[in-house]
């Protein structure tokens, strides 16, 4: 008996591993019934998702029958073709050009040791693009032809080791596909429903208020004139809006979209590529890491507007690629020049990132420090500060404050109240259960509903336990593992805002993906990692308003007419438009909850905390009834334009209009655009 019960294959549920995770597939179904939140699941959103992806299924499916290509390669083709027809010719060409010009310098900053890693290249390429640019900034030299020739010569210079490099990636595209056509196939039809997101128009309230400032400026006047007074964050990191501009200025449109899906596609390829190489991950295993990527709630958010969050996650994985790499990169002085660059990235696209990569810095000196050139960590460390801190440089000259609005009560500059700056919304508490309340009660964490982070980090909350406690040969240590675990807390601990601390969780997840296989089993892998896809898919939309709206229908819709978009959203936006080029004088957004002038280009003035000077004068406004307060408020910041909200418009505002001899010139969707008389620009 014993011996014919031991011909049976034994039951997988005997090892630790399937028990883990299916541990933490019950404690996402709890979770899910517990918190109700199938009452938030987003339907229609989801059925939209379908839809689109039905509809590339089709149009690909000609090509794969007529030019015999794999289903991977038909659907990226079809997705291509999409987001240049939805994002304009212009800047995909614009960013194409940057993208190319990158993978130039960084190829010839990494290592000879590190051949055939181009999205490892361009991203050390671009960032290193942004930081320098962010040194010269404020020099009237931002024009199309001199961006055109800056990267243009690198390209000719490198054109042969350029045309190797594209025939190598079409190569290795081709094997990876068909190691694994299937996964392929749906990862790429679902990274392409998720750069749908950059089709939409800039309609984030970060972006109309701040980020769309520095682009501008460098495509209207080819510098950029940051001015605390009347933007207190004109001074914050630039790196991520200054490779903006450089595609901006020479697309001469906004190019926010085609940029976002090059990140995209450097994020899902260095997943893919040099990690998953670097752990030995299979090849089912590299596209299922990039689905769970593709499928990550907040990406349809990151890759819809400018914050720094889909940069940094690029840079991350880029640093994490390169510390994982093989030791002879850490042999030469270049491979510890590239970790630093890609390391001050991270501190010039937001000083949060940088911190929150402190653990990974110090797991990558003990990995290498057998083989790391110590003696050239110093110029390291010193060509890092120099490329990170372009903005706090000038920020300090400017305001006496490196880190403005942060931290004025220890710099104490005047033009921010004496205080730490602190948004009371993200204070839900620090706790040991924080991950389970950032996926269940999400709106606590950040602005989206149940669902909006996915379900991820409960779901694979076992198979994180055994990483830790087996790790798989040749597989990632279980010192990255909680390097990379601290790298997702650490942004919380002050303020739980969960959007800084998502690069961490795309790094995590795909770690937790590579060597998952071999533990769970090729079925129980399939199974568990297609389910969660699906059902982060069904919940992407709660990530934030913009895709719980109709947003991403109405720009479907439009087909790139973003003004029927625009109009419907922030109608400021239009009416911005049809003030005269010729009239030149201050614009005023005097609802403070609609902080959306960034895209006029230094002339924007504004009565939110964006500008606490006016904020308080504004308040103090309301207070007069007759409105003799708001004339002369108009008067003193030489206003020629108001934006008017007429739904939550004062009587106060009314008088003060009516004092000041305005005229209302236009009206859409309750904003008003009323025009002030010249004289108003010169009265004391």
């Amino acid at each position: 008996m014993d011996v014919a019960a031991d011909t049976h294959p034994p039951s997988p549920f005997r090892r630790p591993g399937p028990l883990l995770a299916l541990a933490g597939v019950l404690a996402t179904v709890a979770g899910l019934i517990g918190h109700a939140v199938w009452r938030d699941l987003p339907a229609e959103r989801l059925l939209l998702s379908l839809v689109l992806m039905a509809i590339a299924w089709l149009i690909a499916w000609p090509l794969r029958r007529a030019l015999r290509w794999s289903a991977a390669t038909a659907f990226a083709v079809v997705w291509l073709l999409a987001l240049v027809a939805y994002c304009g010719p212009l800047p995909v060409l614009a960013v194409a050009l940057l993208g190319t010009a990158a993978w130039t310098v960084g190829d010839a900053l990494l290592s000879t040791t590190s051949p055939g890693r181009p999205a490892l290249a361009t991203t050390l390429g671009l960032i290193l693009i942004g930081m320098l640019t962010g040194w010269t900034l404020t020099w009237p030299i931002h024009h199309p032809v001199v961006w055109m020739v800056l990267l243009l010569v690198p390209i000719a210079l490198r054109h042969r080791t350029l045309a190797t490099a594209a025939r190598d990636a079409a190569s290795r595209w081709r094997g990876t596909v068909a190691d694994a056509p299937r996964a392929a196939a749906w990862t790429t039809m679902l990274l392409g429903a998720a750069s749908v997101a950059c089709w939409i128009p800039t309609l984030q309230s970060d972006d109309l208020g701040y980020h769309l400032n520095l682009p501008m400026q460098l495509m209207l006047h080819g510098r950029y004139a940051p001015d605390a007074e009347y933007q207190v964050w004109s001074y914050a990191p630039w790196a991520g809006d200054a490779l903006h501009g450089i595609a901006f200025v020479l697309a001469r449109q906004d190019a926010h979209g085609a940029l976002n899906a090059l990140w995209l596609m450097l994020i899902a390829t260095l997943i893919g590529g040099p990690m998953a190489t670097a752990l030995r991950a299979t090849s089912l295993e590299r596209w299922i890491a990039v689905a769970l990527f593709a499928t990550f709630p907040p990406l349809v958010w990151m890759a819809a507007g400018m914050q720094t969050e889909l940069a940094s996650t690029a840079v991350l994985l880029a640093l994490v690629a390169l510390v994982l790499g093989p030791d002879a990169d850490a042999r030469v002085p270049r491979g510890l020049f590239a970790g630093a660059i890609l390391f001050a990235g991270l501190f010039a696209l937001k000083l949060v990132h940088a911190l929150a990569a402190l653990p990974l810095l110090a797991f990558a000196l003990w990995r290498h420090r057998t083989w790391l050139p110590w003696r050239w960590l110093p110029l390291a460390a010193v060509l890092s500060a120099a490329l990170a801190t372009s903005s706090h440089v000038h920020a300090w000259l400017a305001t006496g404050n490196p880190v403005l609005p942060m931290f004025n009560h220890v710099f104490e500059s005047p033009f921010f109240p004496r205080e730490q700056f602190h948004d009371p919304r993200w204070h839900a508490g620090f706790g040991p259960d924080i991950l389970w309340r950032i996926t269940f009660d999400t709106a606590r964490y950040v602005e989206g509903w149940p669902g909006g982070l996915g379900f991820a980090l409960i779901a694979l909350a076992g198979l994180w336990l055994l990483r830790l406690l087996r790790p798989v040969p040749g597989g990632a240590h279980s010192g990255l593992f909680l390097a990379v675990t601290a790298c997702v807390l650490l942004p919380l601990v002050p303020m739980q805002y969960a959007r800084y601390a998502w690069p961490g969780m795309l790094l995590l997840l795909a770690l937790l993906c590579f060597g998952a296989e071999a533990m769970l089993g090729r079925r129980l892998f399939v199974w568990l990692f297609a389910g969660l896809c699906a059902l982060n898919l069904a919940y992407q939309a709660n990530a934030s308003w913009l895709h719980h709206s109709a947003a991403v229908k109405r720009t479907i819709r439009s087909f790139a007419e973003h003004d029927a978009v625009v109009a419907e959203y922030i109608p400021e936006r239009v009416l911005i438009r049809r003030i005269p080029s010729n009239d030149t004088r201050a614009v005023l957004a005097t609802d403070p909850a609609r902080n959306v002038v960034a895209e006029l280009a230094g002339r924007g003035r504004t009565t939110s905390l964006h500008d606490p000077s006016l904020a308080a004068d504004a308040k103090s406004a309301e207070g007069d009834a007759s409105g003799t307060a708001w004339a002369a408020l108009l008067a003193r910041g030489r206003i020629g334009w108001a934006l008017v909200n007429r739904a939550t418009a004062s009587h106060a505002l009314d008088a003060g209009l009516r004092r000041a001899g305005a005229r209302r010139i236009d009206t859409l969707h309750e904003i008003e655009l009323w025009r002030l008389p010249p004289a108003t620009e010169d009265t004391p």
